[in-house]
């Protein structure tokens, strides 16, 4: 007697007519259809064709800032450097109350839409850790819906900023998880230098991952991505450090990047990319032609480094869209970096659920027995599906129990003498 079977799923990995059988919140068996006719649940779902995929894993995003465009008020350049300044303006004035409700609010968003594990940096340059402590109690709250997992990341500058590594520490001391940096924000590259060796010291001896906002800019020469990749060798850290955006790969000189991924491989150093804040972001100097900005994605994976997409902002003082989807993401991501082909665009749709949870290191993650039932029904035949239409979420499952639905997407056209039903899949 199974607690939830899913009958007639497609894969990811493109098998049809699938049945996946869950008891204990976790992935008991997948076999085709006829193989578990005869098998008892307490629930079935029918899932006709559609495809049945792991939960979306979103790899970087800001909780701690979601929800609050116009505060204090809206950026007008668009620039990565006006953002930081707002928010350094509205820092003083959030509450931990106000930080819980809206961090809370992103979390609904985003289990409705499927993505039921998130990676948050959370500031820690304020010495009040108001950030710190509200995102360590949403964490809690919404552990029966997705994992939550904090990077104590220093906005201002770890160097920078007066006290900012004690207050690094101290998230940590308080159970945020994996140690961040900004390199390029320091006040000198060798300060970012120092600094990616400094955090990855500590990361090394605290046993933890390093995430790192590493190059965020259109500067060829922040290079700060090759001291990340080799601190990671000396302090053998490979395969736990990861950095975050890399976009001064997108205009760096071909001969230093034919030197530098191989760099990365060696460290085993994984890389997000997130397509909507980069493509949005960078380039702002440029009249024309106009840099993408995103790093070089197909190149890294080409290569054999895990790479990942992010959504990164949503409603904050950097971005003035998003909702939580991550078929978006995943959407501009193809399109950005020219990711056409029919293998491309699967890429894609690992980038927001494979890679990602690789990265994350994400515990009994996936589709195969053993692993946890945190599972998507898309209204769509396949990845590159659903991707091309944003599919539908039909249903959420977390831990095997069914947390959101959302109704099949149709149309009722008069069309001519009759009516319509029109569906956007082939």
């Amino acid at each position: 007697m199974f607690d939830l079977i899913i009958r007639q799923a497609s894969l990811p990995d493109g098998h049809q007519q699938m049945s996946v059988a869950i008891k204990d919140g976790r992935i008991v068996e997948i076999k085709p259809d006829n193989a578990l006719a005869q098998a008892v649940a307490g629930k079935e779902i029918d899932a006709k064709g559609q495809l049945l995929s792991p939960a979306f894993v979103d790899a970087h995003f800001h909780l701690d800032s979601a929800l609050r465009y116009g505060q204090p008020r809206i950026n007008d350049s668009g620039t990565l450097l006006e953002g930081i300044a707002l928010w350094g303006e509205l820092k003083p004035t959030l509450t931990q109350d106000a930080i819980v409700q809206t961090a809370t609010r992103y979390c609904q968003w985003a289990v409705a839409n499927g993505l039921l594990a998130i990676r948050s940096h959370v500031d820690v340059s304020d010495p009040r850790l108001l950030a710190v402590e509200a995102l360590l109690q949403v964490k809690e709250s919404v552990k029966p819906y997705l994992d939550l997992q904090l990077v104590a990341f220093p906005q201002d500058g770890v160097l920078r900023s007066r006290g900012a590594m004690d207050n690094l520490k101290r998230a940590l001391d308080m159970g945020v998880d994996v140690v961040g940096g900004i390199p390029h924000f320091e006040r000198t590259m060798s300060d970012g230098a120092q600094s990616v060796r400094l955090l990855c010291e500590l990361a090394a001896q605290r046993g933890l991952m390093v995430d790192m906002h590493c190059d965020e800019s259109d500067d060829p020469l922040s290079r700060h991505v090759e001291s990340l990749a080799f601190e990671t060798q000396r302090l053998g850290l490979n395969g736990r450090v990861t950095g975050s955006h890399l976009t001064s790969m997108h205009s760096m000189d071909n001969y230093y990047v034919s030197k530098l991924i191989p760099l990365m491989v060696e460290a085993d150093l994984h890389v997000i990319a997130n397509p909507l804040i980069n493509i949005t972001l960078q380039g702002r100097h440029d009249t024309y032609p106009k840099r993408r900005g995103m790093t070089r994605v197909p190149e890294l994976m080409q290569a054999g480094l895990t790479v990942a997409f992010g959504h990164d902002c949503v409603m904050d003082p950097w971005y003035s869209l998003g909702s939580g989807d991550m078929l978006e993401v995943a959407h501009m991501g193809l399109h950005v970096a020219q990711m056409t082909s029919q293998d491309g665009m699967r890429r894609c749709f690992e980038a927001v659920t494979t890679n990602a949870a690789r990265i994350l290191n994400l515990e009994d993650y996936g589709l195969a027995p053993g692993c946890h039932a945190d599972l998507v029904l898309l209204q769509a035949s396949d990845p590159v599906e659903a991707i091309r239409l944003r599919a539908t979420r039909l249903a959420v499952i977390r831990r095997g129990r069914i947390v959101a639905q959302t109704p099949a997407q149709t149309a009722k056209l008069s069309w001519g003498p009759n009516e319509v039903a029109i569906d956007w899949r082939l």
